[in-house]
């Protein structure tokens, strides 16, 4: 049956926000709109009575006909009080239920024309066992839910009307506006108590979940409060004993290394976000460990600590000169650089690659270059690395992540000014991992390396401070675009003069001290120390010298302990005949000159990786078919060398006093002793043309000159290499006549002074020349003997 509907009533209208009014219900309203105001005070003044409806959304200020429910709460108005804020507090009392029929014209406040919807009274059974469902849900509600007092139930207990039992139950229920709008718009009690019933059993249990959840979270309370109170007693325990306290002192500790370290705003923020990711990581976490190891690297880099340089030039030079002799060229370029660093403060490192054969010193070198600049030294090896990541990282995602050896060596270093040797670049290798020597271009290039990223550390770091050395063997084994960015200093071998003095002046000191002999005990002169470098060893450097040396010093220490009873034992001198009683016979020979003048045979230089050497070419002329025959173990270049020669003194043979038709009646066999040595290069040419015109002339060549240089077709005499090397050894193997190119006088700078002045250096453009200064005046017929057909 539907409601009883009564003729329209007009009444002020009162939109209320986020809250509804029920019949029967009295509660206090605080209004504030102006509206709403006017429309209390109209209703004061005519009969007390106002209909309360409720806005769709709470947020709205000046609600529309749309924005307010049409069914609300015909309320008298029971008391009416002004507040110091302005808005009036209310005392309403719910009468009963009515609907919106129309809204009257009135632009002071809401006035509106409503139809009644009084309660209807029923008998129905299935109404009253509807109300005792109810009653007993709503007490389970209330058991469950603390929002509601056991008072609530028994005052809603006494109710008998079915409607007003639905409205007070509902308002009672923490409910949405539009749930608790939809009892109020039902107008039938029993169909009203059933939608409310449904509203209570999804209220019990969203509440019986509630309660479920709030007991989980109790226990995890208690879990958590527990583990809080161990920490805290432990925190206390810690600070009796005065350690730091767990995660809050380790962040504590590193934030205070934070402000005080010098690094870049960038770096700083963030590191700033990386000690606040491990302040809430839970101390258990092991990707707090990982943090923590990242920030421990990031605050150990030398960001801006330097060490100042010593720029005094005389200084340095010293220093350079007590730790090594020779190398004139790497110590000039780092005088050089102190030069200009006195005159530009700021100079970016420079990037020097010394290139020479093993044992020369240039590790040891790059050593005493930091020591003279007061720097801090780092090296690392690079021979054998294959992995790109040994140069700039892991990224931190692999487990094991490390920086590169060029941050570790950063962090060894403690100053961002360091020297750092990265030796034997010349013999780093390459495959799936990637290509270091790539990853290098960066490092040393000084354009790029003011922002080296290292893929651990992800923050660039600033190498244009550095003074990067590297070393290597050979430059053809160096990447092409890696060898551009250096500068190349070639550190040649010693020669037998140079390696005289650093044994006498370094390396016996060093191994008397190493061995525990003192400087009076054991006595080496220079004549048997220079024996011992001609006889003992055959090397570019001096390293095979040293331990020669030490093994000598090793024999002495023996000598002197089985004489332990006599308290003054004599100084120990080492003589040839101990030295070779010592250290066997000698393990080299080296070329000596010719002791008579010979025919078809000169004396050459050669120049190899340990040092010159003196080698004798031999010409036989045999009658024959004009075969020609070369042997010594000779390299192509060597072999196209002899035949140039030929075909030159072929091309002569005329002007020379020779038999035209010689190449077609004799046989002619070019020898170069020593066969099992190989021998390659194009300086044999003019040695090779004189000894056969030597032997075709049979004119002898003078045994007191040695030469070296190329011939071409035309007989000019053209430059060579190795000058200084192949110089040295024709001095010790007692020649003092050389002939050399022309354009080699450039490089008699290069020749110690002392062998200059001992020897004559006679330089020669055109064969012509060479003949002149090394054949000897013809014989005559009776002594020539048999002449060649």
């Amino acid at each position: 049956m539907g409601p009883n509907k009564s003729k329209g009533r007009r009444l002020p209208l009162l939109p209320l926000r986020g809250l509804l009014v029920y019949p029967s219900m009295v509660l206090h309203l605080d209004v504030g709109r102006d509206k709403s105001v006017r429309a209390l005070e109209r209703s004061m003044v005519d009969d007390h009575m106002i209909l309360l409806c409720s806005q769709s959304e709470v947020n709205i200020e000046e609600p529309t006909e749309e924005d307010i429910y049409k069914v609300g709460t015909i309320a008298k108005v029971r008391q009416m009080l002004k507040l110091p804020n302005g808005t009036i507090r209310v005392l309403v009392e719910g009468v009963m239920r009515a609907e919106i029929v129309d809204y009257l014209p009135n632009e002071e406040f809401y006035e509106v024309s409503v139809r009644e919807m009084p309660e209807r009274e029923t008998d129905d059974p299935e109404v009253d066992a509807l109300m005792r469902s109810v009653l007993s849900q709503f007490e389970h509600y209330i058991s469950l839910s603390k929002k509601v007092t056991p008072e609530t139930l028994a005052a809603v207990s006494d109710i008998d009307d079915a409607g007003r039992l639905a409205d007070v139950i509902t308002s009672h229920l923490s409910l949405k506006i539009k749930d608790k709008q939809d009892i109020l718009e039902t107008i039938d009690a029993g169909e009203r108590l059933e939608k409310l019933l449904d509203i209570l059993n999804n209220e019990r249990e969203v509440l019986e979940l509630e309660r479920k959840i709030n007991q989980r979270v109790k226990k995890q309370m208690e879990k958590t409060q527990k583990e809080y109170y161990l920490r805290e007693q432990m925190k206390a325990i810690q600070k009796e004993l005065g350690e730091k306290e767990g995660r809050a002192g380790e962040v504590e500790e590193l934030r205070g290394k934070l402000a005080d370290s010098g690094v870049p705003d960038e770096v700083r923020e963030k590191l700033e976000k990386e000690i606040d990711r491990l302040e809430k990581m839970p101390s258990t976490s092991a990707e707090g460990g990982v943090i923590r190891n990242y920030i421990d690297w990031l605050l150990a880099l030398p960001w801006d600590k330097q060490t100042e340089d010593d720029l005094s030039i005389s200084k340095a030079e010293a220093v350079l000169d007590e730790d090594h002799y020779g190398l004139e060229k790497p110590k000039e370029r780092v005088l050089e650089y102190l030069a200009v660093q006195q005159l530009v403060k700021q100079l970016k490192g420079p990037i020097l690659c010394l290139v020479g054969p093993p044992g020369v010193g240039k590790t040891s070198l790059a050593r005493s270059i930091a020591k003279s600049l007061g720097r801090k030294f780092v090296r690392i090896s690079l021979g054998g690395v294959r992995d790109e990541a040994e140069i700039r990282g892991h990224r931190r995602t692999y487990v094991g992540a490390m920086p590169g050896r060029i941050i570790q060596g950063m962090k060894t270093a403690g100053s961002n000014n360091p020297v750092f040797l990265l030796d034997e670049i010349d013999k780093m290798a390459m495959d799936f991992r990637g290509d270091p020597a790539s990853a290098l271009l960066e490092v040393l290039d000084p354009e790029q390396n003011g922002t080296f990223s290292d893929h651990f550390v992800e923050v660039p770091f600033s190498l244009a401070n550095v003074m990067f050395v590297t070393t290597a063997n050979a430059m053809h084994n160096i990447p092409r675009p890696l060898l551009d960015r250096m500068e190349v200093l070639y550190i040649p071998g010693y020669t037998e003069l140079e390696k005289l003095q650093i044994g006498s002046r370094y390396l016996l000191a060093k191994q008397k001290k190493d061995h525990g002999l003192g400087d009076e005990q054991l006595v080496m002169s220079d004549e048997v120390l220079l024996q011992l470098i001609r006889e003992y060893t055959r090397e570019s450097g001096v390293r095979n010298l040293e331990q020669q040396i030490a093994a000598v010093c090793r024999k002495a220490a023996k000598h002197f302990v089985s004489l332990a009873a006599e308290e003054n034992a004599e100084p120990l001198i080492i003589d040839a005949a101990l030295l070779k009683e010592w250290l066997g016979p000698a393990k080299f020979r080296y070329g000596m000159a010719e002791a008579e003048n010979q025919i078809g045979a000169v004396t050459g230089l050669a120049w190899t990786e340990v040092g010159g050497d003196t080698l004798v070419i031999e010409v036989t002329v045999m009658p024959g078919s004009g075969k020609l025959t070369l042997t010594g173990k000779l390299g192509d270049v060597m072999k196209e060398s002899a035949q140039a020669a030929f075909s030159y003194t072929r091309s002569k043979a005329a002007e020379l006093g020779i038999d035209t038709s010689f190449h077609e009646k004799n046989d002619i066999h070019i020898h170069i002793p020593e066969g099992a040595i190989p021998k390659d290069g194009p300086s044999a040419g003019i040695t090779i043309a004189t000894a056969l015109i030597s032997a075709l002339t049979n004119r002898y060549v003078s045994k007191e000159v040695a030469m070296t240089g190329e011939i071409t077709l035309r007989g000019r005499v053209l430059p060579i290499g190795g000058l200084k090397e192949k110089s040295l050894a024709a001095h010790r193997a007692g020649i003092r006549k050389v002939l050399l190119p022309k354009d080699n006088e450039r490089d008699l700078l290069d020749i110690p002074d002392s062998i200059r002045q001992d020897m004559q250096f006679i330089p020669v453009g055109h064969m012509d020349e060479v003949l002149e200064h090394a054949l000897l005046p013809a014989l005559t017929e009776k002594e020539a003997g048999t002449p060649i057909l």
